[in-house]
């Protein structure tokens, strides 16, 4: 990272209570844990955000959204974080191939296509999002409330990858193993991983 993060044998208060809830939740200290190091009331903020915004819609369309918007922001942390969320908390290896096989998306099934290419879009061009794009996702079953969780999804990931990307965080080397050499590939479409 580009700042030094405060270690986590030095970690005290709310610092200290921040790694240890990033601990418990995935089993090491995430990487990303500390470019929030000097506002941890900023990484509580964010993870009430997207809390909320992932506990309010389909998880699975969430993961979907999410990557599109990580990969075409060139995270690959989020690309990875979120594939690995893809395949492990929604039991969705196949799509995960998919979009190995051909980024754009164009290999999912319709909804998918449709979310996967409306979220990337928001993420990198949202002044050019339109009705036409709004109309597609409810010709093919979303609600209004849904395209507004892809929107949420999207926004979101926005800052998140921001602020790793900008502060120099790389994917943690224990995600990044958890795929094959050519799957990991296919997600690195920015700052490679730690180790890597």
């Amino acid at each position: 990272m580009f700042i030094d993060a405060v270690s986590e044998d030095a970690a005290t208060g709310d610092v200290a209570a921040y790694y240890q809830q990033q601990r418990a939740a995935w089993g090491f200290l995430p990487n990303y844990a500390g470019a929030f190091a000097t506002r941890p009331d900023v990484a509580q903020a964010w993870n009430a955000l997207n809390g909320a915004i992932r506990g309010g819609m389909d998880r699975r369309r969430f993961e979907v959204a999410t990557i599109a918007a990580a990969r075409a922001l060139r995270s690959t942390y989020c690309t990875a974080a979120h594939s690995k969320f893809l395949r492990d908390v929604c039991d969705d290896e196949e799509t995960l191939d998919r979009l190995a096989a051909d980024p754009t998306g164009d290999r999912l099934r319709p909804e998918d296509r449709a979310v996967y290419q409306f979220a990337a879009k928001v993420a990198t061009s949202a002044d050019s999002v339109s009705q036409q794009d709004v109309d597609h996702l409810r010709a093919l079953g979303l609600t209004d409330a849904d395209v507004a969780d892809v929107v949420f999804a999207a926004a979101a990931r926005s800052f998140f990858t921001r602020v790793l990307d900008g502060l120099g965080t790389q994917l943690d080397a224990q995600t990044a193993q958890t795929f094959s050499p050519d799957l990991l590939a296919s997600m690195v479409v920015g700052r490679p991983p730690a180790g890597g």
